[in-house]
């Protein structure tokens, strides 16, 4: 799974279910753990990890930075730091897709527009 829109909905998920999200295994998440001081998931009672949705949202981004666009652990710590900044042509592609969205959206509305023109006929 590499998109956050599709993780489940909860307050709060433990490492094999991260693991299983992001596509790691869960001792790549306890390392990255170490390499990236804002990835810290609180502790259960018991000392199992506890993610938040933004822990994972994290990890999946440090994922793709290091699996997808080849950046070392210092490459994607220091992208991170400079505010996550996302590769240049994924934020291209999202871009386009708004681009079309918005297109369909106002053809929609000129489509809406011209059937109220009919009914008030």
């Amino acid at each position: 799974m590499s998109d956050a829109s599709k993780l489940p909905v909860k307050l709060y998920y433990r490492i094999g279910e991260v693991a299983e999200i992001v596509g790691v295994e869960p001792h790549v998440l306890r390392y990255w753990e170490t390499e990236f001081r804002t990835i810290r998931p609180q502790k259960s009672r018991k000392g199992q990890r506890i993610y938040s949705r933004r822990d994972v949202e994290k990890l999946m981004r440090v994922k793709d930075l290091l699996y997808n666009h080849g950046f070392t652990i210092a490459g994607a710590r220091k992208r991170l730091r400079e505010g996550g900044a996302e590769p240049v042509a994924e934020g291209e592609a999202r871009r386009q897709e708004a681009e079309k969205m918005r297109r369909a959206l106002l053809d929609l509305r000129k489509d809406v527009v011209a059937m109220l023109g009919e009914l008030e006929r």
